[in-house]
This record gives C-alpha cells, sequence and structure tokens, in this order.
C-alpha cells in the first residue's frame, strides 16, 4: 500500500490584472488593503504603500477598504474621500472631490468632481502637496456611504 504524501497548500497570490493591479477580494478594514498593497510588484509597491502610510498618518479615523480591486480611504462621517489604483506606467490617486481641493490635482475626470494625481515611475510623490490634498479632502463630503 503506498503512503500518501500531505502537501501543504501554499497561500496563493492574487492574479495580477492589467497595469500590475492586484484582484482582491472586497473587504473592509487593514487586511484587505494590506493584501492589496502586499501584491503589487515592483516600484509600483512602494508608491503604494508610501500613499497608504500618508494617509494613515495624516488623517486621524480613517477607515479602510478594498472596493473594485482597490483601496478606499474614508471617514464615517463623510464617506469615501481618496482610492489609488495600479496602471501600466502610473499609480491613479483618485481624489473623489477634488475639484474642490486647492490646488485642483492636475487630471481631469469625466465625473466634474473628480481629479487625479498621477505618480509615475522614478518620480517622487509630492507628500507635502498630497497632504495638504489629504487633508481637505478628509474633511468634505465624500463619496458613497461607510
Amino acid at each position: 500500500m503506498k503512503k500518501k504524501i500531505e502537501t501543504k497548500k501554499s497561500a496563493s497570490k492574487p492574479k495580477l490584472l492589467s497595469g500590475d493591479n492586484p484582484q482582491i477580494a472586497k473587504g473592509d478594514g487593514e487586511t484587505p488593503v494590506k493584501a492589496y498593497i502586499d501584491a503589487v510588484p515592483g516600484w509600483k509597491n512602494d508608491v503604494c504603500l508610501r500613499l497608504d502610510q500618508l494617509i494613515t498618518k495624516n488623517v486621524s479615523g480613517v477607515v479602510k477598504a478594498v472596493k473594485w480591486n482597490t483601496p478606499f480611504y474614508g471617514r464615517k462621517e463623510i464617506g469615501w474621500f481618496v482610492a489609488f489604483h495600479c496602471f501600466s506606467k502610473y499609480v491613479k490617486v483618485t481624489f473623489f472631490k477634488g475639484q474642490a481641493l486647492e490646488p485642483i490635482p492636475p487630471i481631469g475626470s469625466k465625473d466634474p468632481h473628480t481629479r487625479y494625481y498621477h505618480v509615475n515611475e522614478n518620480e517622487k510623490i509630492d507628500e507635502k502637496l498630497f497632504v495638504k490634498w489629504l487633508k481637505q479632502a478628509s474633511n468634505m463630503e465624500g463619496w458613497g456611504k461607510i
């Protein structure tokens, strides 16, 4: 009689979608956001990790979730105010009410309220400006309910 060899099932890595964006199940809290960031490869991982650190450090009471393979950040009182998503050549930061920020983030959207900030490879996040936007965005009405 042959002995059955047991193999440990290794934790599978999330599938990478186009632009190296990880496919992560919807979920609330730190765990799915951490799973998303951990699955992002290369230089985009550094960018996503730093964005998460800046948001967590500068917004008290921040709530996190992953929706549609994208980390979302919000406050219960106002809703979601920022998210980010990986594309082939950049990480796109979405400010849901970006049109109301000063200065206005540089990239427009089909939605008249939304504005984007892109972080490209070999480009540093303008942390001073990003934090300025965060502080404004986290204190105005956001998008959706938490």
